[in-house]
């Protein structure tokens, strides 16, 4: 029986790896627009965020996810991102 690979992603508030289930990915597509990639298959550039209010928190302040995707994170991206985040715990 042959064992999977775990996919590994980076954080990009943290910089901390995690396997590809525990984050969330955020991605800015071709025509410049932010969206969140709950199959992970959406075409773009992505960013992956932990799964975790605290560090939705720190990406908020220190604009991490908006210096990833070089694009500028509207609000209802953020509470679409809190809003799922709060389902999954």
């Amino acid at each position: 029986m042959k064992v999977r690979k775990i996919s590994m992603r980076m954080c990009s508030v943290t910089r901390e790896r995690f396997p590809k289930q525990e984050l969330l990915r955020i991605v800015r597509t071709p025509e410049d627009e932010v969206k969140v990639d709950l199959t992970g298959k959406l075409n773009g550039h992505g960013a992956y965020i932990k799964k975790d209010l605290e560090v939705l928190t720190k990406a908020k302040k220190s604009k991490a996810l908006a210096r990833s995707l070089e694009i500028e994170i509207p609000d209802s991206i953020y509470e679409e991102i809190e809003s799922i985040i709060k389902q999954e715990i």
